[in-house]
């Protein structure tokens, strides 16, 4: 059994290698073993992506949620926020998303929640030691199904108001579950859509489903001035990370599309908190407090960022990597889809195009997230030796990685949770600026790499 695959905040692997039928079968026993002794429902919704391992992984899980007595519900291939969706309305204590999300192919994981929270952290850990110890209880489960995209539908289309404003709109579901759903959703809401990549592939053959990575999203920029859209919309590989393009082909990432968000909901809710995570840009916190809202920077995660919204009573929050999470008129989970329509709201009462929206933003000049390739097992030592050399020199921000602070912008290294990699990120007030401080962030990685290595 591999411990790198017991993530911060999900279990991820590769389905070949890391998750064997024995592996899956025992980590359904001991999520319905915790489900058992934490007093939930003893029924778990068990949803799936549309990766070519998805089936097999289900059928496996579920035998071992049924040896453990619990009963589980399958609400079939949909979208993870589906998955998150039905627990937040049925009859169950929990559920299992079977996903590689926004990883290559041949990975596959497991995102769990128990009652409406997202296991993560120790309770992750915690599964690890059942798993270890074999420490299961036992019964005789049962499996029902509920196929639960037409009560989904039906929801967002209630609560979903469009203008009269005519909207054309390209999506992109990079073969992932979103594209089964979404294009008859916006057409069910008045929208013209043009379609992308939304026949079912779970081998990916188009492009990688990662919005949050440029290269993924040529084909929907030249879509969407091609066809003259108001804008194109691209997700991942289970439908929780969104990517917005304007009408130009420009990239409109995750920061700046929650400034977008964040205007229309201080608009509506004067004095609202909202959460944004440590790669955002200043501009995004700034932009909420000059509006009147309550700007927090949280750790990077989707269950971190849920918890954090409880503890704050946030009323939405967003990363950079496209998960924006809604708890006004909503459940407060991450969902691509439901934030799509809430754009559509926006633009749909806007008199001019897409890019308008923030055209007053001060300018700025950052990197994208870049991803420097790092082992598991040293990538957490690597950050923090960074984060001691900055702090003997500058500012920083530690609640995730090191946000280092400089006179004339700020730089990011935070250690991935879904990947050997380390997230980097730069922001300054000229391009030059920008270059310097990433050569330093680049110069400090490489140096603690050298350490560990020697």
């Amino acid at each position: 059994m591999n411990p790198h695959v017991f993530r911060a905040y999900d279990i991820r692997g590769r389905e070949a290698i890391d998750f064997p039928d024995s592996f899956v079968t025992d980590l359904g026993r001991a999520i319905a073993t915790l489900a058992v002794r934490r007093g939930q429902k003893a029924c778990l919704a068990i949803g799936r992506d549309a990766r070519l391992s998805s089936d097999r992984i289900r059928d496996a899980l579920l035998i071992g949620m049924h040896d453990a007595g619990v009963d589980t519900i399958d609400v079939g291939l949909v979208p993870t926020p589906l998955l998150y969706y039905a627990v937040h309305n049925q009859e169950v204590g929990g559920g299992v998303m079977i996903t590689g999300s926004h990883n290559p192919p041949e990975d596959n994981g497991f995102k769990m929640m128990l009652g409406k929270g997202t296991l993560h952290g120790e309770d992750i850990q915690e599964l690890y030691g059942l798993m270890q110890s074999r420490d299961f209880e036992s019964g005789a489960g049962k499996a029902t199904s509920h196929p639960i995209i037409d009560d989904y539908r039906a929801h967002v289309l209630g609560d979903i108001d469009l203008a009269d404003r005519k909207l054309s709109v390209v999506v992109d579901a990079g073969n992932g579950p979103t594209g089964p759903i979404v294009p008859q959703l916006l057409r069910d809401l008045g929208v013209t859509v043009d379609e992308l990549y939304c026949e079912l592939d779970g081998t990916f053959p188009n492009h990688h489903p990662d919005p949050t990575v440029e290269k993924n999203l040529v084909d929907l920029q030249a879509r969407v001035t091609k066809v003259g859209a108001d804008f194109g919309v691209a997700y991942d590989g289970d439908g929780d990370r969104i990517g917005v393009i304007d009408e130009n082909g420009g990239v409109i990432w995750g920061d700046s599309l929650m400034v977008i968000l964040s205007r229309a909901l201080l608009a509506i809710e004067p004095g609202a908190t909202i959460v944004g995570e440590v790669k955002c840009s200043q501009r995004l916190f700034d932009d909420i407090e000059s509006n009147g809202g309550v700007p927090i920077m949280s750790r990077v995660g989707h269950s971190l960022i849920k918890d954090r919204m409880k503890k704050e009573g946030a009323l939405l929050a967003g990363e950079m990597s496209g998960h924006i999470f809604y708890k006004h008129r909503w459940f407060g989970f991450d969902d691509a889809v439901y934030t799509t329509c809430r754009l559509l709201e926006i633009v749909s009462r806007h008199d001019g195009p897409v890019s308008s929206l923030i055209a007053d933003l001060p300018p700025a000049f950052a990197t994208p997230e870049l991803r420097v390739s790092c082992p598991d097992a040293i990538k957490f030592d690597v950050v923090s030796r960074v984060t001691a050399h900055f702090r003997a020199r500058n500012d920083v921000i530690d609640i995730d990685g090191v946000r280092v602070l400089f006179d004339d912008g700020w730089g990011l290294v935070r250690a991935s949770n879904t990947g050997p990699v380390l997230v980097v990120r730069c922001e300054a007030k000229s391009d030059e600026a920008k270059e310097r401080i990433h050569r330093e962030l680049q110069a400090a990685i490489d140096a603690a790499t050298a350490e560990l290595a020697a």
